[in-house]
């Protein structure tokens, strides 16, 4: 199996935390050569989803795509492209959360997942958790719910980052608190799921507090 990832910044550098070499693997920094290869990852696609229009002419690779902030259902109809048989799964590509055992992953259109199983044994995935195709999955909604919670109790002088660190991981057993898994995501794509959550759903626990936009704009 020929595997082709595209990954870069804090997606990326979490990537190569667990796989910085393999045999099976070829790190590319473009998104044309997907032709080459059996499966393509791109860990970073959401941040750009309009390349969807490169990726839809491919009916022959396995395209694993980071789809966090935008599904795929949604790029092709922003794209107007309809689906014609591409092999299209969607997978949660946060940092650290894509250094775990188990994935999670989206099969919007139920293509045959017999290439992607195969694709965990080759990397070492032990099982895959199959969700419904809504941004966020189910760990990062959480988390970043979390973290945004965090931020307005710091806001409002109820405590400091540290101390709600320290709580969290006595009172939860959580093996970070919040805002060292805030350091962990980057406050860029902490910023960017609660507002792509927030746009999906209308919830206000999704909300962003404006001292997490503070400090993700005065980064």
């Amino acid at each position: 199996m020929k595997i082709g990832i595209r990954a870069k910044g804090l997606r990326g550098q979490s990537w190569k935390n667990r796989y910085e070499t393999h045999p099976a693997l070829s790190y590319v920094q473009d998104n044309t050569s997907h032709n080459d290869f059996d499966v393509f990852i791109d860990l970073n696609w959401d941040e750009t989803p309009e390349i969807i229009t490169q990726y839809a002419t491919n009916t022959s690779t396995l395209f694993v795509l980071g789809t966090n902030l935008v599904t795929l259902e949604s790029a092709l109809n922003q794209e107007n492209i309809p689906y014609n048989g591409q092999k299209l799964i969607g997978l949660n590509s946060f940092p650290h959360l894509i250094e775990r055992n188990t994935w999670e992953a989206c099969n919007p259109f139920g293509i045959d997942i017999s290439m992607f199983n195969e694709l965990l044994k080759v990397l070492s995935v032990e099982s895959c958790e199959w969700l419904k195709s809504r941004v966020g999955f189910f760990t990062p909604r959480v988390l970043c719910m979390i973290i945004n919670e965090a931020y307005y109790t710091v806001q409002e002088g109820t405590a400091g980052k540290a101390d709600i660190d320290t709580a969290m991981k006595l009172g939860t057993n959580y093996p970070k608190g919040p805002f060292e898994f805030c350091e962990l995501f980057g406050i860029d794509l902490v910023y960017q799921q609660l507002h792509a959550l927030h746009s999906d759903t209308l919830d206000e626990r999704y909300k962003i507090c404006p001292l997490l936009k503070t400090e993700y704009l005065l980064k």
